[in-house]
């Protein structure tokens, strides 16, 4: 995933289809100095962890 869009996706109101290891997920932060993001899956949102942005994918809906 591209950083901005990652960026953009964190600050959002708006709920956006974001898939790591084929889970959605919701982005906390971005951490640019590491193009890497803090990430927890839907059904885990007390576990996070810091992933790379490239591992992230957007879709146009949930599968």
């Amino acid at each position: 995933m591209d950083r901005q869009r990652a960026k953009e996706i964190s600050s959002s109101l708006e709920m956006a289809n974001v898939f790591y290891n084929g889970k959605p997920v919701y982005i906390e932060n971005v951490n640019p100095v590491k193009d890497a993001a803090s990430i927890h899956y839907l059904d885990q949102p007390h576990y996070s962890q810091e992933v790379p942005l490239n591992h992230l994918y957007e879709t146009d809906s949930f599968r």
